[in-house]
């Protein structure tokens, strides 16, 4: 068997930065997450990459430890169509851009911590009213 580079499958790809999302959004190491799973933060990060294909029983023990439901791997998944209930379309395309950022991710754990939902309103409508005056200069 000769040894090929192969590019990942665009699945694997997709699957594999889905669990870095998640896996940042928390705030949990490559190493902890690794831990949990009983395996390398080398490995998760050859999972996070698309480098190496995650199966379906570590998906599932994947989904448990980052405490998200199993289709969140597979939103916006390239070649997933709206009927298979795979995809969102682009309209959460922003979403996932947004938590990739440094700023989201600080953001979102930061609101997350407020415990109180007037007070997460009001900085909703902060956020709006900062929004259309960056818009009107």
């Amino acid at each position: 068997m000769a040894a090929e580079k192969r590019k990942p499958n665009p699945i694997d790809v997709h699957v594999g930065s889905r669990v870095r999302l998640r896996r940042t959004m928390i705030g949990m190491s490559q190493e902890k997450l690794g831990d949990a799973l009983g395996i390398t933060f080398q490995q998760i990060q050859k999972y996070e990459k698309g480098a190496n294909r995650i199966g379906a029983s570590r998906l599932q023990q994947i989904s448990k430890v980052l405490g998200t439901p199993i289709s969140f791997f597979f939103e916006d998944a390239p070649g997933g169509t709206e009927s298979s209930g795979m995809a969102e379309g682009n309209s959460t395309n922003y979403v996932v851009d947004f938590l990739s950022s440094s700023e989201g991710l600080q953001l979102n754990r930061a609101f997350v911590k407020i415990g109180d939902p007037k007070v997460r309103r009001k900085l909703i409508e902060l956020a709006k009213a900062l929004a259309d005056e960056d818009d009107g200069e």
